[in-house]
């Protein structure tokens, strides 16, 4: 009864990830015979599954959509990957709430065996204030929705400096970098690939037409330091210090580039010219900057102040020296 279970498990996640499989297919991951195939369908049914299928030789099965909810089958991994993902939502707006209705509901249904090993990793486990602006669930689902359709996207974008233009894109994919949201698409007014930050986008209804797939953007559409590009200042920092000393304490969206065995060139990024200047400052390198002039400015506030403060600090210790 176990095996049983277990490879329907398995075959109700492999109907998940394709379209469509036929039965020689789907015997050959699962193992077993045609013939069991057929058999584990209909249990599938039986529990509320709706599996269609298609006679003949381009025949096969496919998962459809079904009126009533079926029993929850999740796999070991599956549940404590989706227990975790519920635990840790936080980079989309309002559904914080909604998260932990749904944890508390999973966790009623886990075997002990699973419900410790959950509970184990959120007693283990501490999570940092939001990086990033949260964006709203129903703009990510129209998004996502437009990129599986292939339907254009209307939107107003604000960009960095604070105007707003309406953009018509081609939606390709959403990617999420741990701290923002971004839709790479192709912009049809620039004829060229693009990314924008879905935080910053207000969709117009309705869209745009459906459109041909393009072939896909090159790899470097969604670089390593695409969150820091996309920030309003950014600065080109040499830092006198191998890439290999530097790159591990920076979050893996900031770029280090080698510049030699003793320096190194990381791309840093801010919202305001004060937060690109401590991040550089928390670097803990020395460093050689040329501009923009906001950042220059920072800097030297930041120097004067950090002066001051030491000043201070020298005159009250010679107070204190000179009365004891």
């Amino acid at each position: 009864m176990l095996e049983t279970s277990a490879r329907l498990l398995r075959l109700l996640s492999l109907l998940q990830t394709r379209p469509a499989w036929t039965g020689a297919e789907l015997a050959e991951r699962l193992q077993v015979s045609p013939r069991t195939v057929r058999y584990d369908i209909g249990k599938l049914r039986g529990l509320g599954y709706p599996v269609h299928a298609t006679p003949g030789v381009a025949g096969g099965y496919r998962l459809g959509a079904g009126a009533e909810l079926p029993p929850l089958l999740l796999d070991d991994e599956e549940a404590v990957a989706v227990a975790v993902g519920l635990r840790t939502a936080g980079a989309v707006e309002g559904i914080e709430e909604t998260s932990l209705r749904a944890l508390a509901k999973l966790e009623q249904v886990l075997p002990d065996r699973l419900r410790r090993r959950v509970r184990a990793l959120h007693a283990a486990t501490v999570s940092l204030a939001p990086g990033g602006p949260a964006v709203p669930a129903e703009t990510l689902t129209a998004v996502a929705t437009a990129c599986r359709d292939r339907h254009r996207l209307r939107f107003d974008y604000r960009t960095h400096d604070g105007s707003v233009r309406t953009r018509d894109v081609e939606p390709y994919r959403l990617v999420h970098t741990g701290r923002r949201w971004y839709l790479i698409g192709w912009d049809v007014e620039r004829d060229d690939w693009r990314t924008f930050r879905v935080d910053r986008l207000a969709l117009r209804t309705p869209g745009g037409p459906r459109f041909t797939p393009r072939e896909a953007p090159p790899a470097s559409m969604v670089p390593k330091g695409v969150d820091t590009a996309l920030m309003r200042h950014r600065a080109r920092v040499t830092v006198h210090a191998p890439a290999s000393a530097i790159a591990p304490h920076l979050p893996e969206s900031v770029l280090v580039e080698s510049a030699g065995d003793r320096t190194c060139v990381v791309h840093a990024g801010g919202e305001t010219p004060m937060r690109l200047a401590l991040h550089i400052l928390a670097l803990d390198a020395d460093f050689t900057v040329d501009g923009p002039p906001e950042l220059l400015e920072a800097l030297r506030t930041l120097s004067a102040r950090a002066e001051v403060t030491a000043l201070g600090t020298g005159e009250q210790h010679s107070q204190q020296g000179g009365t004891s």
